[in-house]
C-alpha cells in the first residue's frame, strides 16, 4: 500500500513540475522487457549505423546501469508546438523566395536534454526530501544506457508504433522522454498480470509508406541508416550520394513518419515556452523551415551563437552546412532567378571550402542543380505548372 502511495505522490509531482505524463516500471528479474531480447538482432544487422554507443551491454538489462536498482520513473512532456505539418509549412514559399530547410520541430526551441534533465534533477531532490529512507537515483534524457520508450510502454504511458515511436492516445507521438532509475521499491503502474497498452497501430502502413528513403525493412524496425534523423545528426562522414535526393530539405532531423500519423490529427499544441521556436529578429529568421542561405552561410562562430542551448548543436557546424548542401542541392528555383544565382554562388564558395566535407557535397549540390536545369528549365516547369508547394506534396 505505502509503494502504492509513494508512486502516486511523485507521479503528482511529475505533472506539477510540467510532465504530462509519469508512470513506473518495474526492475526486477522476472519483469524484463521483451523488445530488449531482440537488440543484439538489431545491432547485429547493423542498423545502428556509426552509432557505437547503442552498443553499450547495459542496454540490454536496465538493472546494468544502477546496483540494486528496484525501479524507473518515466515522464514524457508534450512538445508539439505548432499544429501545420512540417512537410507543407517548409515549401509553402511565394514565388522568387529562397529555399527553406526543415528543422525537426523537437529542435525548435530549447534543448531538452538540458530542460528535462533539470526538471528531473529537481524532483528527485523534492524525492529525498520527502522519503525518509536512503536510495540512489541517476536521470537520463537520451543520454545514457536506457531506451526510454521501451520503458515508457511498460510504465503506460502508451504503445511503440510501426515508426518505433511512443504513441499516447491522446497526446499521439510529440513526445519527449525522461527516465529516472532508481533503488527505490515503487508500485508499477501496471498492476501485475496487466499488459501494457494496447497497439492501436492497426493496418495503418502510412508512416511507413511516407519515408522518402525507406528506413523501415519491416513494421517497427527501423534502420537506422537510411533514417533522416540519422544522416543529419548522427552521421559524421558523408550522406550516401544515392539518399541525398530523398533527404529534401530537411536540415535537422525529419518529422515526416510523424506528420503523417492519424494519431497526431488532434495532438495538443504545448503550452511550454521552452519548446516554442526560437526566433532570429535580427534577420527575420525562426527554425520553423529556416532560410536554407542563412544557415549554409554560417560562420562557426555564428553556428556557436545561433544555436547555443539548442538541440541543433548535437548536428556540430560542418555537419549542418554539409545537410545546408544538400537541401540547396534539392531546392527548385528557376534558373537565371535571382534567388537561383545567389545558391549557386554560394554553393561555389563552399565548394572551395578546405573542409573536405564540405566541399564535396557543395559540389553535388551544384551538379545537382545544373543537371535540374538542363533536364526542366523555367519554360519546363512554367509548362506544368508546378509550384513549390506542389514539388513537396509530391516528394
Amino acid at each position: 500500500m505505502l509503494a502504492a502511495e509513494n508512486t502516486a505522490w511523485i507521479c503528482g509531482r511529475a505533472r506539477a513540475a510540467g510532465f504530462d505524463l509519469c508512470g513506473v516500471a518495474p526492475l526486477a528479474p522476472d519483469a524484463a522487457f521483451p523488445e530488449l531480447a531482440r537488440l543484439p538482432e538489431w545491432l547485429a544487422r547493423g542498423y545502428a549505423g556509426e552509432m557505437r554507443y547503442l552498443h553499450d551491454s547495459r542496454r540490454a538489462d536496465p538493472r546494468q546501469v544502477l546496483e540494486s536498482a528496484r525501479s524507473l520513473i518515466v515522464v514524457a512532456v508534450n512538445y508539439n508546438s505548432a499544429p501545420e505539418p512540417s512537410a507543407v509549412s517548409a515549401n509553402r514559399l511565394p514565388p522568387g523566395e529562397s529555399p527553406r530547410g526543415w528543422i525537426s520541430r523537437y529542435a525548435w526551441g530549447d534543448d531538452y536534454h538540458d530542460v528535462i534533465g533539470r526538471k528531473l534533477r529537481a524532483l528527485i531532490g523534492e524525492m529525498r526530501g520527502h522519503f525518509p529512507q536512503p536510495f540512489d537515483a541517476r536521470t537520463y534524457t537520451d543520454t545514457g544506457p536506457i531506451l526510454e520508450r521501451v520503458a515508457a510502454k511498460y510504465a503506460g504511458l502508451g504503445w511503440l508504433a510501426k515508426n518505433t515511436c511512443l504513441i499516447h492516445p491522446k497526446l499521439g507521438s510529440w513526445l519527449f522522454l525522461g527516465v529516472i532509475v532508481t533503488t527505490l521499491d515503487l508500485a508499477p503502474t501496471l498492476a501485475p498480470g496487466d499488459p501494457p497498452p494496447a497497439d492501436l497501430c492497426g493496418t495503418c502502413t502510412r508512416c511507413l509508406d511516407a519515408c522518402p528513403t525507406h528506413a523501415f525493412p519491416e513494421p517497427y524496425v527501423l534502420d537506422a541508416r537510411r533514417c533522416i534523423s540519422y544522416l543529419t545528426i548522427e552521421l559524421r562522414g558523408a550522406i550516401p550520394e544515392e539518399l541525398r535526393p530523398q533527404v529534401g530539405s530537411n536540415v535537422i532531423g525529419c518529422d515526416i513518419c510523424q506528420d503523417v500519423c492519424p494519431w497526431n490529427r488532434k495532438a495538443p499544441v504545448t503550452a511550454a515556452p521552452a519548446y516554442w521556436p526560437r526566433e532570429f529578429p535580427e534577420n527575420g529568421n525562426s527554425l520553423v523551415a529556416p532560410d536554407l542561405e542563412w544557415l549554409a552561410s554560417l560562420s562557426p562562430h555564428d553556428f556557436s551563437a545561433a544555436f547555443r542551448g539548442s538541440a541543433v548543436k548535437r548536428a556540430k557546424w560542418r555537419g549542418l552546412i554539409r545537410n545546408a548542401c544538400v537541401a540547396l542541392g534539392n531546392s527548385t528555383s528557376s534558373s537565371g532567378s535571382a534567388v537561383h544565382t545567389r545558391v549557386v554562388q554560394l554553393l561555389r564558395r563552399l565548394a572551395s571550402s578546405g573542409d573536405s566535407l564540405i566541399s564535396e557535397h557543395a559540389r553535388w549540390a551544384l551538379a545537382r542543380l545544373s543537371h535540374s536545369e538542363t533536364l526542366e528549365g523555367p519554360s519546363t516547369r512554367e509548362k506544368l505548372g508546378v509550384s513549390a508547394e506542389t514539388s513537396l506534396k509530391t516528394r
